[in-house]
């Protein structure tokens, strides 16, 4: 009937929050790319910051932990801002140009079905918010998300998932259950940051790490793509 509520389902979650790099797109290495060439024009150094990071740590920590292990000390705030300003500054075009950007399998049929289904739709990653939005616009799913927790928010996964979920409460008006919340990622620092805050985490397998691993890292929902059937929905 006309004007009538419907309810969603008992099992719809109220709000999903997607991870970025390797799950719902992958860049083609534009990232590192970008990286490379912020530190090579502020401080002359060649480094690959997969030398000294790994999968799932926020831009703040990358920025640390390559300056450190390549210039042998710690960056200043001066320094660590430049070199995140740099980052910025290089990191479009790398994506623009990137042969292997790619959108993840199942995200674009899952991401409208979401929406319609009522579920708001957020953002947890550890890029700092600029980056995400770099790294999304791309594919142009930027529109599908309402708010997030980022890397500029907090080293801490745990903390800026729960930030993100305290966001999602502010377009509510009121806080949402954190166990209303699915939590999206490919890594198994993305499962202990759902645990963390006390949200349901779904794996999926587009990144670096198989089924199996992420299995064992506890997840309460594994997939292999986005493109299987999403729980609860």
């Amino acid at each position: 009937m006309a004007g009538e509520h419907n309810e969603p389902p008992d099992d719809l979650p109220m709000a999903v929050l997607f991870d970025i790099d390797g799950t719902l797109i992958t860049t083609g290495g534009a990232g590192g790319r970008a990286w490379r060439k912020a530190f090579r024009r502020l401080f002359d150094a060649d480094v690959d910051i997969a030398d000294f990071t790994e999968s799932g740590q926020t831009d703040p920590e990358v920025a640390r932990r390559s300056f450190r292990g390549a210039l042998g000390r710690d960056p200043d705030r001066r320094e660590l801002n430049r070199l995140l300003g740099g980052y910025l500054d290089a990191l479009p075009e790398e994506v623009e140009s990137s042969e292997g950007y790619r959108v993840m399998p199942g995200v674009r049929d899952l991401l409208p079905k979401l929406r319609e289904e009522g579920v708001l739709l957020g953002i947890t990653s550890g890029n700092i918010e600029a980056a995400a939005h770099i790294k999304l616009a791309r594919a142009r799913l930027n529109h599908y998300f309402s708010f997030g927790g980022y890397g500029s928010d907090s080293n801490d996964r745990g903390e800026l998932t729960r930030r993100a979920i305290q966001r999602a409460g502010m377009l509510h008006g009121q806080a949402i259950d954190p166990r209303e919340c699915d939590v999206v990622g490919d890594t198994p620092r993305d499962v202990a940051a759902a645990r963390s805050a006390g949200a349901v985490s779904v794996a999926v397998a587009t990144g670096d790490y198989t089924v199996d691993q992420l299995r064992a890292a506890n997840a309460d929902h594994v997939v292999a793509t986005l493109a299987d059937p999403f729980p609860g929905v």
